[in-house]
């Protein structure tokens, strides 16, 4: 698991944002960001400094892009 700040977050999120590369997210009610990718990797982040409205802002763009999110 990677502990990271939103900024950070989203800097590494930017390249891989849509379902050509994303296959699914998740989101735990710990605030821990799961994403799974088409080729069987798997990233886990715990983010530190964010709200949960940046966190849903990141959900409603993943979902807009085509990638299957489950929030817990």
């Amino acid at each position: 698991m990677k502990q990271c700040n939103f900024q950070d977050f989203m800097q590494e999120l930017k390249p891989w944002l849509d379902s050509d590369h994303i296959k699914k997210a998740e989101i735990s009610a710990e605030g821990i960001f799961y994403l799974y990718f088409n080729d069987g990797m798997k990233n886990v982040y715990a983010l530190d400094d964010c709200t949960m409205s940046q966190v849903q802002s990141v959900v409603d763009d993943l979902k807009t892009r085509g990638v299957i999110v489950d929030e817990a």
